[in-house]
């Protein structure tokens, strides 16, 4: 199909969502077609969209309808199906039969996706393959009236959360988190009971809390072809986290920052699981042992994939001159520094203390070596310019009430 042009969809319709538009255009001058439950912030009122609103976001089959109808009314382009958030990558893996007759599909398979996107899987993957993760147990919840939770041997504070956030993801409860950080057995004998009381039934881990602050946190972006190629590598040394209970964990400033021992562990995991497209590794360092310790691998470029484009390697090349061409691409791994922030320069710089560190943001802002994914020249407007504006603002108050200063575990 060569000559017929290109044509991006992407399910959702947040940031994430918005960088991969932006990617898309910046390689190929292509608008995206973006299909939502909602034309939501980060991409209303852009002009490298084009929207595809269904009645509920949440219903996988209408999702699904959508794309064919999309599909079927451009029967002369290449469709190529994007995707990135857990929830979402599911949906689409699970219809793959249906969606590759009109899509370029280029995720990982069902048989994977089980098997990584549980952390307690993960974990053991990781394990035998000598991948250091923090110690991991697993609470079950789906036994019946005989439920009894296991037995947690780790020192307090640790760490608790959902093994698939797929599972947790339409869970409601009072004290909902992504994340949580549990002080004493009476807050998790409280998590337990609140988790059954919701009706959860898939798995929850337990898992050693590994200090320091969200500088310590390191991000790992990979795409693998076809082929079995890792053809793209980026990583970058975390500086801030998100704190609201909905989005802890995701960063909202890194600077890309090359670092091979790292990588290389990545490279065994892709490798070793024979994993096919693109993939987000949370890693943290251990300060007590420069350890690095692999927290999760996301089936998905990841909410932050616009720090690999502003680096310059613009992901969206690499799947679609594999995928959509069928053409090899030479692997790259990034190197070039850049800043990227989703918070105003100045309050980042009020929680990033280490001086080597902090001197680091004010060189990179100073040389305009920075990039914030919603603040695109070619597709400014005042009402975009305002919502970014207000989206600053937002982080503000946010960080206000959720993180008010550094804390030596960023919890």
């Amino acid at each position: 199909m060569s000559g017929t042009p290109l044509q991006p969809v992407i399910l959702g319709a947040d940031i994430g969502v918005y960088a991969l538009a932006r990617s898309f255009h910046e390689a190929y001058g292509v608008t995206s077609v973006v299909v939502a439950g909602a034309a939501l912030g980060p991409v209303a009122h852009s002009r490298i969209v084009r929207h595809e609103i269904v009645a509920d976001g949440h219903d996988a089959r209408q999702l699904v309808d959508r794309l064919v109808t999309v599909a079927q009314s451009m029967p002369d382009r290449r469709l190529l199906l994007m995707a990135n958030s857990d929830w979402l990558v599911r949906v689409v893996v699970q219809h793959r039969a249906l969606l590759e007759q009109y899509y370029v599909v280029p995720f990982l398979s069902e048989h994977l996706l089980d098997r990584i996107s549980d952390k307690a899987t993960f974990a053991e993957i990781c394990t035998d393959l000598g991948i250091s993760v923090p110690r991991t147990i697993v609470q079950e919840f789906s036994g019946g009236a005989d439920w009894a939770a296991a037995p947690v041997d780790l020192e307090y504070p640790l760490i608790a959360k959902a093994a698939s956030s797929a599972d947790y993801q339409d869970v409601e409860f009072e004290g909902k988190k992504k994340v949580f950080e549990i002080a004493t057995p009476q807050e998790l004998d409280w998590l337990w009971s609140a988790l059954r009381a919701a009706g959860f039934h898939g798995r929850f881990v337990v898992q050693e809390l590994v200090p320091g602050d969200d500088t310590q946190m390191r991000s790992i972006t990979a795409y693998v072809d076809t082929h079995g190629e890792i053809t793209l590598l980026c990583s970058a040394h975390v500086l801030l986290e998100e704190h609201t209970p909905s989005g802890l964990g995701n960063p909202a400033a890194m600077i890309t920052s090359r670092d091979d021992a790292m990588l290389e562990q990545a490279r065994t995991f892709l490798a070793s699981t024979g994993y096919r497209g693109f993939a987000n590794f949370d890693v943290k360092v251990d300060p007590r042992t420069g350890q690095f310790r692999f927290f999760e691998v996301n089936p998905r470029i990841g909410r932050n994939n616009y720090y690999v484009t502003a680096a310059g390697a613009n992901p969206m090349r690499f799947v679609v001159e594999d995928a959509v061409e069928g053409r090899s691409v030479p692997p790259v791994v990034v190197d070039k520094e850049i800043l990227y922030s989703v918070v105003p320069h100045r309050l980042l710089l009020r929680y990033v203390l280490e001086p080597g560190l902090n001197a680091r943001v004010r060189r990179l802002v100073k040389a305009k070596a920075v990039a914030h994914p919603l603040r695109y020249a070619k597709d400014s407007s005042p009402r975009r310019r305002l919502y970014v504006a207000m989206a600053l603002v937002n982080q503000v108050r946010k960080f206000r009430r959720w993180y008010p200063e550094v804390t030596g575990t960023g919890f």
